[in-house]
């Protein structure tokens, strides 16, 4: 994730944090965000306003687009 990238969802974060509803969605686990994000400092501010106050739903199981293959090789 690039500077622009991580001071962009800071501010968008930041703008609706306790006002508005926010839904993220990612295939990493929250232990690994801050590896991604790539800067501790705004790691921790980005994650701060995030985790804070919220419902967290783990899916698990394959993924659709593993399951819709395999019934497509399934039928030739």
């Amino acid at each position: 994730m690039g500077d622009e990238q991580r001071r962009d969802i800071l501010e968008i974060l930041e703008d609706r944090y306790q006002r508005r509803s926010t839904i993220i969605t990612s295939q990493f686990a929250v232990e690994h965000w801050h590896e991604l994000i790539n800067d501790p400092t705004l790691a921790d501010a980005i994650l701060d306003r995030l985790v804070h106050q919220a419902y967290r739903l783990a899916l698990k199981g394959d993924s659709m687009r593993k399951r819709k293959h395999q019934l497509e090789m399934d039928n030739t």
